[in-house]
């Protein structure tokens, strides 16, 4: 499998994950628990705003932010369209993007002035992986209310994306070691 598929695979992915993240925190009671949603729409916005930043550097162009979040927090509807837009440029991006492109090294400067240079394809790790750590805080949070999160994974995601994946019965074989015999080796 290629870089580029399994990074269309991964921003599929993140796409995915943050509508059901987003769909659970407008569950929440806004005056019940408002310091966690409040809390959960900060994350989500800083997530974005950094897929905005690399969004730039990935073409060459410039952004606004002078911070990795904004300092008013957003309406949550709002952000729900913006974070959608963001994921479908992803998408889009790496539908023209080459696997040459995809290696090359790209200077940028942080917000806080200090320079950097990363591979396209580091910078999309990046913004995925990124993106993966704060859901799992934002679950965290919802877990401190006794509220299940969603199942955000990537083999949730397959599987739902791709029912076929299921009817796949037949295990490899001998090519498998199990866990247990492996400290045998």
């Amino acid at each position: 499998m290629s870089a580029l598929i399994l990074l269309r695979g991964l921003f599929a992915y993140q796409a995915w994950a943050s509508d059901e993240l987003l769909e659970k925190i407008a569950s929440l009671d806004q005056h019940v628990h408002y310091e966690e949603r409040h809390a959960a729409i900060r994350l989500i916005n800083h997530c974005h705003v950094v897929a905005r930043i690399f969004s730039a550097h990935l073409v060459g162009g410039s952004h606004s932010y002078d911070a990795d979040n904004t300092a008013d927090t957003p309406v949550l509807a709002e952000l729900r369209v913006a974070v959608a837009a963001s994921d479908r440029w992803y998408r889009d991006y790496l539908e023209i993007v080459s696997p040459e492109q995809l290696s090359e090294l790209v200077p940028f400067v942080f917000t806080d002035g200090d320079k950097g240079s990363m591979s396209r394809q580091e910078m999309l790790m990046h913004v995925a992986l990124h993106a993966s750590y704060h859901r799992g805080e934002i679950g965290r949070i919802l877990v401190q209310l006794s509220i299940t999160p969603p199942w955000d994974t990537f083999a949730v995601h397959l599987h739902q994306s791709e029912p076929s994946r299921r009817l796949q019965v037949e295990p490899l074989g001998a090519a498998c070691v199990p866990l247990d015999a492996q400290t045998a080796l």
